[in-house]
């Protein structure tokens, strides 16, 4: 059976949590193999919306193997308030449905108090972090002084990782004017929550395997987006971890040839949350339009969206970046009622043209998009189901952009009900 890994494509916000949602029931287990608890997707089933940041989308379909992998760093005491949130929502989580790699590391609440001390102390070089802890706890996986879900399970492994841990943070926090970290206080917290925690604790990479080579369908859901890469991201401003394809397989244990298909999720217009270089953001009526009409505020954080037109410059980049197999295109009701409409096409910097985003800063923050300009539509595309609902200056935008991307649509969405979706190309046919 196929197996799919689904990606933002731009700067997040891109409609990932429907399609995942859309695609899972098609799915036998659901991986989250990046990111933390600063993303998130929101499912429209019915008529209950239900907000996830750290769950895999699937956990609220019934059958379901949701899997946290090892590419996640994971604030216990968050994912245990967005348990219980569900729950309340008629939605059980138990060690049947859901299991977290036991090499997954924490997040701790040193972790966010070092996120806001550093953001406070950058002051206009604040690069706009959620305060959530995420790139902290990042650091520390590579600094090889993190805590892993698998260590609270023996308490002197636990006092040897705090040592580490806290021989490095505790200076760290004096040089920014904070106290030093209260080990007792963290201690306790710490084995309280290690009872709720190790029952889901398993080796998700041979879980994956099995499920492999019994023909079962995986897969496999980023956080955020392509652009937000710690790679290929617009640099500083991006996120602490790598949101590109490539993550699926070391994030969960899984090696690349497990994947078949990779789809990236793509909206019909631009949004950005946060600082950094935005070619094509519009901070006019029409970017106003753009995000009211879209809804266009932060599932976990409740920030506005900065919004601007369909960048294809910055889409082909992408999808080249992650070897995309074929996008789902969301949100081309938003566009509704424009009589005319832009998708940039390549940038000018100082007279010079180019067919890429360049990597460096100073270049980026001085590049102008290129447009090129359509005939917007006047009819409805929302709730659209098949393309003889489209208006025919929708569907000429769709296969634009296609040319321009380089990428075929094999998912179109009109609204955020889950079956308002047109089909092209099914990712998960073998």
């Amino acid at each position: 059976m196929a197996n799919v890994v689904v990606v933002g494509a731009q700067w997040g916000d891109e409609g990932k949590g429907k399609i995942v949602d859309w695609l899972s029931e098609r799915a036998d287990v659901i991986a989250r193999f990046q990111g933390g608890h600063n993303a998130g997707h929101t499912l429209v089933i019915g008529d209950q919306v239900f907000k996830l940041s750290l769950l895999p989308s699937g956990i609220v379909r019934p059958g379901k193997l949701a899997v946290i992998g090892n590419g996640v760093v994971l604030d216990p005491w968050a994912l245990f308030a967005e348990i219980d949130r569900l729950k309340g929502q008629g939605v059980a989580v138990t060690t049947d449905n859901l299991i977290i790699a036991e090499n997954t590391p924490l997040i701790l609440p040193l972790h966010q108090d070092l996120d806001r001390l550093r953001e406070e102390a950058a002051g206009k070089a604040k690069i706009g972090t959620t305060g959530r802890g995420i790139g902290p706890a990042y650091e520390d996986k590579v600094g090889r002084r993190t805590i892993r879900v698998a260590d609270l399970a023996d308490d002197q492994t636990l006092e040897t990782r705090l040592d580490r841990l806290l021989a490095h943070h505790d200076p760290l926090r004096h040089g920014l004017g904070a106290p030093a970290i209260d080990r007792a206080e963290l201690t306790a917290r710490l084995k309280e929550i290690a009872p709720k925690l190790l029952p889901y604790a398993r080796p998700v990479w041979k879980i994956l395997a099995d499920a492999r080579k019994s023909g079962r369908r995986i897969l496999f859901e980023g956080a955020q987006g392509s652009l937000l890469d710690i790679d290929f991201g617009t640099y500083p401003y991006v996120t602490s971890s790598t949101t590109t394809s490539g993550m699926a397989a070391s994030g969960t244990g899984m090696g690349p040839s497990a994947i078949d298909f990779v789809l990236g999720i793509v909206k019909a217009y631009t949004t950005r949350v946060g600082e950094g270089p935005f070619p094509t953001e519009l901070t006019d009526d029409t970017g106003q339009r753009l995000g009211e009409r879209g809804h266009e505020f932060g599932t976990v954080t409740g920030r506005k969206r900065r919004c601007g037109w369909f960048d294809a410059v910055l889409v082909r980049q992408t999808c080249a970046i992650s070897g995309v197999n074929g996008i789902a295109l969301t949100k081309l009701d938003v566009l509704d009622g424009f009589d005319r409409l832009k998708i940039c096409v390549g940038y000018d910097v100082d007279g010079q043209q180019y067919d890429h985003l360049p990597t460096a800063a100073a270049l980026q923050a001085r590049a102008v998009p290129v447009y090129e300009e359509m005939e917007g539509w006047s009819g409805s595309t929302e709730g659209a189901r098949s393309w003889a609902d489209l208006p025919a200056a929708a569907i000429k935008y769709v296969r634009r952009i296609e040319e321009l991307i380089q990428c075929p649509v094999a998912l179109l969405s009109t609204s955020p009900q889950r079956d308002d979706t047109i089909l092209v190309t099914d990712p998960f046919a073998d």
